[in-house]
This record gives structure tokens, C-alpha cells and sequence, in this order.
């Protein structure tokens, strides 16, 4: 208890993350010099200098169950050939270090170019038409699962926090009323534009799998389609190529309002876990809060 108390205390900051990074190296035989912060998120990732890995650290115990699914996940696409990111074979992962799972991944070097947004509307296609195998057991797409955590553990204005819970139990019963045509199948979750990445060789392969679900396809489709049609983030064309790519646009769709408010509730929450790494970040989550209080604001949200 007294461990978790402190991890609680310090919260998730990439300086706790690089401590763990150490701890799980040493556990791993692996060498954790020179190891480079890639980026703060909903995870911690780390690149290695001494070996072509990257270290993942989730924010802590409660995420255990998600990132053994993403596990699992990873390893069924291995053996599917489905372009995806790889674990590092010959560990038993994830690890549990001083109360955060940790997971290592074979590195991707990027190209010279990003993947473009038909890309995704064609990998997503691939990837809905895929069967789950007997016996990979997925949740269904919980999109307030990780909600009450980030509130109660932000450090933000007391009456910020008051509105995101009015809002999240308003949400809820929006959601409740929603209702759905197409069938269910795999589901990445977190289906943006950064997830898929191209390497060196021109390969497309899709990463971050932590959100993986079983449930209907429009979870997918939500990501980009509000990126676009709210937020303004890709170009008319972009949005067309990747609606063609894929056979459909969300924005048709009954439910596309109710599934956009859950996707900027959920940008916003994602981004105020990190208020205290940066001025920068600080800015953004205020700008995203206060479009949130009032729904007919223009979104000048910058991307993250």
C-alpha cells in the first residue's frame, strides 16, 4: 500500500515512467541507457539506444487488463500477417513494475512519409473483416472505462472536474439510447491517423492496441470522422479519400452526434492527464474545456 500511496502522490510523469523503464530493463537483461522519452500519452514510450526496442508503460495496475489484451492482440495479428506492430518474442509480458505494466515492442523506423487517410480507410477495412479467433477473449468498447480515473486524478480547477462528471453521466444516457445496424467484429479503438505508420521499406503497420474491442465498426469511424466534419483537421479531400477508401461516411449516420460529443470528451480528458508536464499542454486542455461547456463553439483544437 505504502507504494501505491506514493505512485499516487507523484502521479504518472515522465520521470516516474523513466524510473520504471530502468526497473523493467534490468528484469528484461536489457540496457537501459540513453533510453529517449518518445512520448507522454496515455502511456509512457521509450526508445532504447542499445537495442531497436521501444519500452511501454501504461499508467498503472488498473490498466493491467488492457494491455494483456493488447498483448493478445498482437500476437494474433503476428500470426495473421496482419500489418501490425510486433512484441519483443522471447519475454513473458507484459511485466508489472512497482504497480505499471510494461510491454516491449520491436522498433519501427519511419519513412519518409505518413500514412495518408486512405490508407487508414483501407486498413480499417482489412481489419473489420477480419474473424476473431476461439478462445481471445475482447470487451466490447467502453468509451467512459478510463473516464472517472482521469478525472479523479487530474490536477485541475475543482469546478472543471465538477462539469466533466456532470457531462460524463450526461453522456452515459445519450449513449444508452444509441442503437446500431452494423454487426460486430474487431475493433481497434483508437483508430486515428498516428496509429498507422509507415516504415522505411514503405510498409504500412498499424500500432496501439490497448483500446482492441469487439463491438460495431462505427467506433472506428468516429475517430476521423470528427476530426474532420468538427475539429477541421484534415482537408475535404483527405476526409473523402479516406470515407471511399474505407465504403462509408460516418457523418451520415443517426448517431454521429452522440458518438462525436464521446470522442471530444474523451480528447480532452486524454490530454488534462498531462496539465502538469507543460505550459503548452495546460493551454490546450483549457481550450478544449471550455469548447466543451459551451457545444456550439467552434473547435480550434490544435492536434496532439
Amino acid at each position: 500500500m505504502a507504494v501505491d500511496a506514493a505512485r499516487l502522490e507523484e502521479g504518472f510523469t515522465s520521470a516516474r515512467a523513466a524510473r520504471v523503464v530502468s526497473a523493467a530493463c534490468r528484469v528484461a537483461g536489457m540496457d537501459d541507457r540513453g533510453a529517449k522519452l518518445i512520448r507522454l500519452g496515455e502511456n509512457a514510450l521509450f526508445r532504447l539506444a542499445s537495442a531497436p526496442v521501444v519500452v511501454r508503460v501504461a499508467r498503472g495496475e488498473e490498466w493491467l487488463p488492457k494491455v494483456r489484451t493488447e498483448v493478445a492482440v498482437s500476437r494474433w495479428l503476428e500470426e495473421e500477417g496482419f500489418p501490425a506492430a510486433r512484441l519483443v518474442g522471447d519475454l513473458d509480458q507484459p511485466l508489472l513494475i512497482d504497480g505499471y505494466p510494461v510491454t516491449f515492442w520491436h522498433l519501427i523506423v519511419e519513412g519518409d512519409r505518413k500514412a495518408t487517410y486512405g490508407e487508414l480507410g483501407c486498413i480499417l477495412r482489412d481489419l473489420h473483416s477480419m474473424t476473431v479467433p476461439t478462445g481471445l477473449e475482447l470487451p466490447r468498447f467502453d468509451p467512459f472505462g478510463k473516464q472517472e480515473l482521469r478525472i479523479d486524478r487530474a490536477v485541475i480547477p475543482e469546478d472543471d472536474r465538477t462539469f466533466l462528471r456532470k457531462r460524463w453521466h450526461e453522456l452515459r444516457a445519450q449513449y444508452e439510447e444509441l442503437r446500431f445496424e452494423t454487426p460486430k467484429g474487431p475493433v481497434h479503438g483508437d483508430a486515428h491517423v498516428q496509429n498507422l505508420m509507415v516504415d522505411t521499406q514503405g510498409r504500412l503497420i498499424l500500432i496501439d492496441f490497448e483500446a482492441f474491442c469487439f463491438d460495431h465498426p462505427e467506433w472506428d469511424l468516429m475517430v476521423t470522422a470528427v476530426e474532420h466534419h468538427s475539429l477541421g483537421w484534415q482537408t475535404d479531400e483527405q476526409y473523402a479519400d479516406f470515407a471511399r477508401a474505407y465504403g462509408r461516411d460516418l457523418y451520415d449516420w443517426h448517431g454521429y452526434d452522440t458518438l462525436r460529443r464521446l470522442q471530444e470528451f474523451g480528447m480532452t480528458t486524454w490530454l488534462m492527464q498531462n496539465v502538469q508536464e507543460s505550459e503548452k499542454t495546460a493551454a490546450e486542455y483549457r481550450r478544449r474545456i471550455a469548447a466543451l461547456r459551451d457545444d456550439d463553439a467552434p473547435r480550434d483544437w490544435r492536434p496532439w
